[in-house]
């Protein structure tokens, strides 16, 4: 399951739908409005196998690796987001649900920066175009 946090703008949700890409936010389809930061990851806990993108830097910290979800920091601007949703599931590092397991992700123009569930550091990927 692809899931968009609360802040995730509006019109780029859209954009996602009529790309026909699968997606639930927070506050609309789960949960409830006014979610905090610290029960995002319980949460995603309870939902298992879901990818979560956010706009929220907080969310890009080696500790909240983790096999049982995929959590994307989109550090793009607001207008960019959903293309950059698209950009990572089409990644043929991140293409599939398992492959995205266990993954935190910063998404940005220049690539992707990443870190692995019992990995061993932070690694790099560009762009597959």
């Amino acid at each position: 399951m692809n899931l968009l946090d609360e802040n995730f703008p509006v019109d780029q949700a859209l954009v996602l739908r009529q790309w026909r890409i699968q997606c639930r936010q927070i506050g609309r389809d789960l949960s409830r409005f006014g979610v905090q930061d610290p029960e995002i990851i319980p949460l995603l806990h309870r939902l298992k196998r879901v990818t979560l993108f956010t706009q929220d830097q907080d969310f890009f910290k080696r500790r909240l690796c983790h096999p049982a979800y995929c959590l994307v920091w989109l550090d793009v601007k607001p207008g960019e987001a959903a293309f950059n949703v698209r950009r990572f599931l089409r990644h043929p590092a991140f293409d599939s649900q398992a492959k995205r397991m266990g993954i935190v992700a910063r998404a940005s123009v220049q690539g992707l920066w990443y870190w692995r569930h019992k990995g061993t550091g932070k690694a790099f990927l560009p762009w597959h175009e």
